[in-house]
């Protein structure tokens, strides 16, 4: 049978470089030379020797010839309407292998508004479609592969279903530069990459970048998963989110690694959903005989765990897939997958459905700000300068050694905005830590002069980073009403945590930085020198309602020579844990949401290392106990007092009492409720020395409360107080016309409340300031 296609053409396919391919192999419809139609099928099967076509209803086979290319195939199917699902079989050796033909399915999943919506960069399901889906296709189930490579000569997917071979399954470039291949008999499970060929030729074997799921480190290809396997039970959770305003709900967070928290031994094996034992992942020679848990295993240990504790969310420091464990995950290679390390993505649904299930929200550590050079990632993705800028003084992070997105690029924008969407719609997090903002809208940032290229305006301000930010807190606000989206900023750039629509950035909190700063430089100091530094108490309240803050003491305190946060205190080890004690109550009480980084909530002495566990064997301990205890105590305390968190980001929540009392390093404040109904006051001692008949102002006549003390006995403290509260006296003082005479524990914090059922039964009474 003459070859009914050009020679030319079949070296092209031969050779991986058409754009193409279905223009030539699968089914097409042709006239014969008496004028019959016809089907010729031509198929390029590398390894085989012979082929036949199968069409299984009909119960017939037709032999393939190879005139031109001993592994080119064709043949001429007569007297069929509709050639569909025909199989091919085909011999290698000695053995027969029979497959359905990819190039048989035409169809396309992309529609040309997918491909519309991606190039402007507002395609918010984009995952939907790129990347790697389960799909049946005319009744036959295999899996949907597209890719973006706009600037690839050819695009094949590997794997092991094809020996890594790129000339098997080349896929055709349609609309916006995508990619896309229909492969069938493919499931979950498959591992696969993309090759990509630049337009000199040189190959280059990609993982997915909307992969869901990647092979262990050190291996690097992307899984085929299908993310709606998962039975979710957090349905009331959800609801209830979406009716809240969490800027008026307590917000108390515990930052988490999981990879460092706690390890399992590796003689004990993780088992998986099924029941079947999971392989072990170890951690690294530091720690030998060490495997990381499971998000399963987890659940089981870090959810009660914090439960325990009082925490209203835990936030996972970065847990999209990454190559290296010291990067902590903040160089990410998967922005769609979980990283594996812990298991599987349905597996990590699990834990956080466990979390809702608990009471206990999920925020997760988003980096949008760079990506690692590693060659299966995004780096120089399509042979070309796809996903960062081209010139390295836009697209560099030499310091960190890795490259910058490139932010005016709609396809990258989107890439990114969905990723954001992607968390919340799939894994139903509940907010998320946006990590190193000011690397994303400062040009200059970490660049010497030269190295960097200012703006239109001439300005250093990055405007498509800020603008690929507004976009992203926009879009996820319309679709998840009541999520948290927390930028760890460290500048001075005006409205972070504004709305979008008065010019603001869209976070919904901003890490209070510059608090955090002057908090631990002051509680560093030997306390006679507080009173030296009062300013570093009372500054933060200047600004403390430009923005909607949140109190951080993360990770990046305690690493890098900085000790722990125990370490970090004066003192013999009495006055450390006082000191401690302190500065977590009046972290507590001051204005906005906080965060406790893991093992600052028993003291650990040492560094937090990445590759070890947290020192758990310190709570052996009655003063590392004590200070757990007091955690648990101080936020149960924090959740149930409205006025201690309804306020937190107006003017109207804060007042002080007395801020100018540096010789004792001693200040009070009063935090009211949003209605102004109820009030508590906190007076804080920063000094090992106890002040008794020490008289603060208050706004009411009655009978004030003491509700915690920071220096009480359980706590491991001196447990110095006021007998549990003490009357006001008709004692103008601190421009308020009552007074308390109190005793102020050494290094010790106290809140009051006024109790009213008490003062009101002593006015009925007839006694205004009954004996107590």
């Amino acid at each position: 049978m003459a070859l009914t296609i050009a020679p030319d053409q079949i070296e092209r396919i031969v050779w991986n470089q058409h754009q193409d391919p279905f223009e030539i192999l699968g089914p097409h419809r042709i006239q014969l030379d008496d004028g019959k139609a016809a089907w010729v099928v031509r198929a390029f099967i590398p390894t085989a020797e012979v082929a036949w076509v199968i069409l299984p209803e009909a119960r017939q086979e037709f032999e393939m010839a190879s005139g031109h290319h001993p592994n080119f195939f064709e043949c001429v199917v007569e007297d069929v309407d509709e050639l569909i699902n025909y199989q091919i079989r085909y011999r290698e050796g000695e053995r027969e292998y029979v497959i359905y033909d990819p190039y048989a399915f035409r169809s396309r999943k992309l529609t040309d508004y997918d491909v519309h919506l991606f190039a402007e960069g507002n395609h918010h399901r984009i995952y939907e479609k790129l990347g790697a889906h389960p799909t049946v296709i005319d009744g036959v189930a295999g899996v949907y592969f597209a890719v973006w490579a706009p600037n690839a000569r050819n695009v094949s997917v590997i794997g092991d279903f094809n020996q890594w071979d790129g000339r098997k399954h080349q896929m055709r470039i349609g609309g916006g530069g995508i990619w896309e291949l229909f492969i069938p008999e493919l499931s979950s499970g498959t591992s696969y990459k993309y090759e990509i060929k630049n337009q000199a030729g040189h190959i280059y074997e990609k993982s997915d970048p909307y992969g869901f799921q990647q092979e262990v480190r050190p291996k690097t290809a992307s899984i085929v998963t299908n993310l709606d396997s998962h039975e979710w039970q957090d349905s009331d959770w959800m609801e209830q989110r979406r009716h809240s305003d969490p800027m008026t709900q307590p917000v108390s967070v515990y930052e988490v690694h999981l990879g460092s928290w706690l390890h399992g031994a590796s003689a004990e094996p993780a088992i998986r959903a099924d029941g079947t034992p999971e392989p072990p992942v170890t951690v690294a020679d530091l720690k030998p005989g060490a495997r990381f848990l499971t998000y399963r295993e987890l659940a089981g240990k870090l959810i009660p765990y914090v439960k325990e504790l009082g925490f209203t969310h835990i936030e996972l420091l970065p847990i999209a897939e990454h190559p290296f464990d010291g990067s902590w995950g903040y160089q990410v290679t998967g922005y769609y997958a979980a990283t594996s390390r812990y298991g599987s993505p349905e597996d990590l649904m699990y834990f956080i459905d466990q979390c809702h299930q608990n009471g206990i929200g999920v925020i997760v550590d988003w980096v949008p700000g760079h990506f690692p050079k590693d060659g299966h990632g995004l780096a120089f993705f399509d042979g070309t300068h796809l996903y960062e800028h081209a010139d390295p003084r836009k697209g560099e992070h030499k310091e960190w050694g890795t490259l910058v997105f490139n932010y005016g690029r709609n396809e990258v924008r989107n890439f990114l905005v969905a990723n954001a969407l992607f968390w919340f719609d799939k894994y139903h997090i509940d907010g998320i830590r946006v990590d190193a903002v000011a690397s994303m809208l400062y040009l200059d940032y970490n660049r010497e002069p030269g190295e960097w290229v200012a703006n239109d305006y001439g300005g250093r301000e990055n405007i498509e980073a800020a603008d690929c930010l507004r976009q992203t807190n926009h879009v996820l606000f319309s679709y998840f009403p009541g999520a948290l989206s927390i930028a760890e900023e460290s500048t001075a750039w005006p409205m972070v945590s504004w709305p979008t629509y008065v010019g603001g950035l869209g976070f919904n909190l901003k890490w209070n930085m510059g608090w955090m700063h002057d908090m631990l430089d002051y509680f560093q100091m030997d306390p006679w020198f507080r009173q030296f530094h009062q300013n570093n108490v009372t500054f933060s309240i200047w600004y403390a309602f430009t923005e909607n803050f949140m109190l951080a003491l993360s990770h990046d305190e305690v690493v890098h020579g900085k000790s722990n946060m125990i370490g970090k205190m004066p003192g013999d080890d009495w006055q450390k844990f006082a000191n401690l004690r302190c500065l977590y109550t009046y972290m507590f009480t001051h204005p906005g949401k906080k965060t406790l980084f893991m093992s600052m909530e028993f003291g650990q002495w040492s560094e937090w290392n990445v590759w070890g566990d947290l020192e758990w064997h310190l709570l052996q301990y009655d003063s590392h106990k004590q200070l757990k205890q007091f955690m648990q105590k101080l936020n149960a305390f924090y959740r149930s007092e409205p006025a201690l968190f309804t306020q937190d980001f107006s003017q109207e929540g804060f007042e002080w009492i007395d801020c100018s009392d540096n010789r004792h390093s001693v200040v009070s404040f009063i935090r009211w409720d949003k209605d102004q109904a109820e009030f508590v006051l906190t007076v804080c001692n920063f000094t090992p020395q106890p002040h008794s008949h020490y008289r603060v102002g208050v706004p009411e006549k009655g009978y004030y409360k003491e509700l915690f003390n920071s220096d009480a006995r359980d706590f491991g403290g001196s447990n110095m107080g006021n007998l549990g509260g003490k009357w006001a006296d008709e004692w103008a003082y601190h421009s308020r016309p009552y007074s308390l005479d109190l005793t102020l524990p050494p290094l010790g914090v106290l809140v009051f409340k006024l109790d009213e059922e008490k003062t009101k039964a002593a006015e009925v009474s007839g006694f205004s300031e009954p004996e107590d």
